[in-house]
């Protein structure tokens, strides 16, 4: 299984800027797919997160309203497109996903069995 995310960069605060998570090696469409972003010495933070069928998502307070997840089973991805970017979106971005994951866990990025690599978004202000 590999999960690769890409899609970050340097951009103005109030900016967009849209996220990709490419899988391969899993049936995509049965796994649930999260968002999370980590600054130095902090913690993973969830961000976002889609289950299977695309119709349930989920959102941290702090992006709700700007950010929006999104799939695409047949070509295997996910994207986050974030508007009204804020300097405090700064971190690095990384897509996780889990087959049997259970609506009270979608947050916690313990019940994530796989990850990507990461993709650093900075925003100025």
């Amino acid at each position: 299984v590999q999960l690769q995310a890409s899609g970050g960069g340097l951009v103005q605060a109030g900016d967009s800027l849209q996220l990709s998570c490419a899988a391969s090696g899993l049936t995509f469409r049965t796994y649930t797919v999260a968002w999370f972003r980590q600054t130095p010495g902090k913690e993973r933070e969830f961000v976002a997160a889609i289950f299977r069928g695309g119709s349930s998502v989920h959102y941290a307070d702090s992006v709700k309203g700007r950010f929006a997840i999104s799939r695409d089973n047949a070509k295997n991805t996910v994207n986050l497109q974030m508007n009204s970017l804020k300097p405090e979106d700064t971190a690095v971005y990384y897509c996780a996903a889990d087959r049997q994951l259970i609506l009270s866990s979608v947050r916690r990025d313990q019940a994530y069995d796989y990850w990507g690599q990461g993709t650093q978004v900075t925003v100025s202000s």
